[in-house]
């Protein structure tokens, strides 16, 4: 065999998700040679076992829940759940059984050269790939993304537990299902499966699920699990884990057990730093995280976006800071990172979309806060909409500047109704033209108005 090293080019991108695909294709359009390195599947996480094919089963388990509501007023039969039919739509049409050759030729068509296999950085602008090695002359892009955690949990292992990649390939709704973990996904999809027929326990360590919102938020969210049957363990730490017989059995801290057909661990991801090489650039392999500037910048032609940066876990974050990193690497800087108005939406029904601060952490940053707030089942859209109608819509404004520094919308489609609240967090719209715009009638996002009134003058 011979062996190939120090390649010459212009860009290697490690990691050809959602954020590194856009650094590597965008800059291979503008006649870089890129070299973009991928192990598993080109587009990364998110069309193949995140965002794309866990909505789709969202969107599954949100139809059957609207027929049931419908059933309960015609005296119909109860609609029957079919996850198959769901999975086999994100198989033949969102991921294409798996297959990235769609996305890979993409890539290529643009000029980008595509590499499979692991990379690891060699000192400054040097990836190594298998036997070959690639000197970048303006820089690295690392992109590595995340990957699920599975604590250190005794038994756990060997009880073969899901994460969001075995929940999301099921072709069938097990019988019962543990999920360790209250937060966004071990929610979205406890519910859908539920949804689908599956007996669903929530086990989580903390005194409320999706702690991370407002705890009206968590409140609404909890109320509404509780009542489709979902059992929902807090303050409740998982000690030992145990599969016999079929089941997996969850041993908590307060003597208890939760026994289930299978176990979905949803604690949280962990940023892919240690595997890459990282020390041979100069940053720390144990880190959380890999720390950027405003630019993305992780040091002398090197660049880092996405999950790997630690500052939000999403498709929309990796989106917006591969724009970022491009336009440094192009040196056609127009601004720099700005995450005052990021925003986040958690899929579950009612959907809980949030901008910015939430009220406790405006009064920790010393703000001088007033909150507003609406119910959506008291606005004419709330009432119309009936069942399902559960939510609200809060403000939180820094009342020295009179301008919202967050905002919550959690409701049917309240990430939609998010994106006028985000555009106000970002762009520091003043609560004075807020409350000067017409706002259609009858909507959920009118919803805005009544809580812009509770803030007072």
């Amino acid at each position: 065999m011979v062996t190939r090293t120090d390649e010459q080019v212009d860009v290697v991108v490690i990691g050809m998700g959602p954020g590194g695909e856009e650094v590597a294709g965008r800059l291979a359009e503008e006649g870089l040679t890129v070299v973009g390195v991928e192990r598993e599947l080109v587009g990364g996480e998110c069309p193949y076992w995140g965002c794309v094919p866990s909505k789709m089963i969202i969107r599954g388990a949100n139809l059957l829940a609207e027929a049931r509501r419908i059933d309960k007023v015609s005296g119909r039969a109860t609609v029957q759940p079919d996850l198959g039919i769901v999975a086999r739509r994100i198989r033949d049409e969102a991921t294409d059984d798996w297959d990235d050759t769609v996305a890979a030729e993409r890539f290529e068509k643009k000029g980008g050269i595509l590499v499979r296999g692991s990379a690891t950085l060699d000192g400054p602008r040097r990836v190594k790939v298998g036997d070959r090695t690639f000197t970048a002359s303006r820089g690295v892009v690392i992109a590595t993304g995340s990957a699920p955690v599975v604590p250190a949990l005794d038994g756990l292992a060997d009880a073969r537990p899901w994460t969001n990649r075995e929940a999301i390939a099921a072709t069938e709704a097990p019988e019962s299902l543990a999920v360790l973990g209250g937060g966004a996904v071990g929610l979205e999809l406890a519910q859908a499966f539920s949804r689908f027929g599956s007996q669903v326990t929530v086990i989580e360590a903390l005194d409320r699920v999706l702690a991370p919102e407002e705890p009206e938020a968590s409140e609404i969210v909890a109320k509404v699990l509780a009542d489709e049957g979902i059992e929902l363990r807090l303050r409740a730490k998982a000690t030992r884990v145990a599969r016999d017989d079929g089941h997996v059995t969850v041993s908590l801290d307060d003597g208890t057990s939760v026994r289930a057909a299978e176990l979905l661990v949803s604690v949280g991801r962990r940023a892919r730093v240690a595997e890459i090489g990282v020390d041979t650039v100069g940053l720390d392999p144990n880190a959380r995280a890999i720390e950027v500037d405003e630019w993305m910048r992780a040091g002398d032609g090197l660049w880092a976006v996405g999950d790997v940066t630690g500052v939000g876990p999403f498709t929309h974050m990796a989106m917006y800071q591969a724009g970022i990193a491009i336009a440094d690497i192009l040196d056609r800087r127009d601004h720099p990172a700005d995450y005052r108005g990021l925003s986040r939406v958690t899929f579950t029904d009612p959907e809980v979309g949030s901008v910015g601060l939430t009220e406790q952490a405006a009064r920790d940053k010393g703000l001088s806060v007033r909150v507003g707030t609406t119910q959506v089942a008291s606005s004419t859209r709330g009432w119309i909409h009936g069942p399902g109608n559960d939510g609200f819509i809060k403000l939180v404004e820094d009342s020295d500047r009179g301008v919202l520094v967050g905002a919550t919308s959690c409701g049917p489609w309240g990430g939609e109704v998010l994106s006028m609240l985000t555009l106000a967090v970002h762009a520091r719209v003043p609560v004075k033209t807020l409350r000067t715009m017409v706002y259609a009638y009858p909507t959920f996002h009118r919803g805005v108005l009544a809580a812009l009134a509770d803030l007072g003058n």
